[in-house]
């Protein structure tokens, strides 16, 4: 195993930059594509719902299926010395399937300014709308 992987180590390089430059790739189109209101929005959008039921029931199994295997590839990326962003892919992954509370999760980590200002400077800099976050009472309170 050791022999082949010192025998294939170019291939091992591109396909890490090549994982990597896709993970960054995607993560900047879902940054710059998704709506300003995202997080106001209650819920999921509906447009699935008017679907005929076995399609949605489809839809739906399929979205948790690509979900399912891109946090599994993401924690398999995440292994040291296995090239990928895994993070991203657990994320995103996590993003796709009909888990409880991931709104909520997904909006605290969209509500920290480390990550809300450099994105809204992306989102700035191709001429789209700032991300609209609804206001939490909870999160203004002073500290003592």
């Amino acid at each position: 195993m050791v022999q082949w992987l010192s025998d294939n180590a170019w291939w091992l390089a591109a396909a890490s930059t090549v994982m990597l430059l896709g993970g960054i790739g995607v993560s900047f189109a879902l940054a710059i594509l998704m709506p300003a209101d995202h997080f106001m929005r209650p819920g999921p959008r509906t447009d699935l719902a008017r679907r005929h039921p076995a399609l949605r029931i489809l839809a739906r199994a399929a979205k948790n299926l690509v979900g399912l295997v891109m946090l599994i590839a993401g924690i398999v990326m995440a292994v040291p010395m296995v090239p990928g962003p895994g993070l991203l892919f657990m994320l995103l992954g996590l993003s796709m399937m009909d888990v409880p509370g991931k709104r909520a999760v997904a909006r605290y980590i969209v509500s920290r300014p480390l990550v809300l200002r450099p994105l809204n400077a992306l989102r700035a800099r191709l001429n789209r709308p700032p991300i609209q976050l609804p206001h939490d009472p909870g999160q203004t309170r002073r500290r003592k």
